[in-house]
């Protein structure tokens, strides 16, 4: 398995991706075009993100969407794990510990990285194991929000 920083020849999997998560998680059928804008718009803005990717010798099996938030309270970047989806068939076989692994040494790199935030489905407990089983604790935080 190799795991990469991802490129725009992968946005269909990443389109693919995002509709499967969308429909598994939340029940919600997502609009092809936009999402499709959305993927392409991480890669013509660096300041938006990068995609890492999973792929064994077939196919891109998996991947996260990697965002920025700061933090002035440590002077530093919280990168969010977004759109995490690995194929039904690939799941348990530690794919997501790769990119987060991955992802941490891209981050340790960086210099300025703070630590790492994602937020998670209440009831997908399946998710939530394998997030404390790489470090990640459940915050103390609710999340809100509103649709316009």
């Amino acid at each position: 398995m190799n795991i990469r920083i991802a490129v725009a020849e992968d946005s269909d999997a990443l389109v693919e991706f995002n509709q499967a998560m969308a429909l598994e998680t939340e029940g919600k059928h997502l609009d092809g075009d936009v999402l499709r804008q959305g993927v392409e718009a991480v890669f013509t803005d660096d300041k938006k993100g990068f995609y890492v990717v999973a792929e064994d010798a077939e196919w891109i099996i998996g991947g996260l969407m990697v965002t920025y938030e700061w933090s002035d309270w440590r002077n530093g970047w919280f990168w969010w794990i977004q759109s995490v989806y690995i194929r039904p068939e690939a799941r348990g076989h530690g794919i997501y510990s790769r990119l987060y692994e991955f992802v941490k040494a891209k981050a340790a790199d960086a210099g300025n990285v703070c630590g790492f935030r994602l937020y998670v489905e209440k009831d997908n407990f399946q998710a939530q194991k394998v997030y404390e089983k790489v470090g990640m604790e459940a915050s103390h935080y609710l999340m809100y929000e509103e649709n316009i």
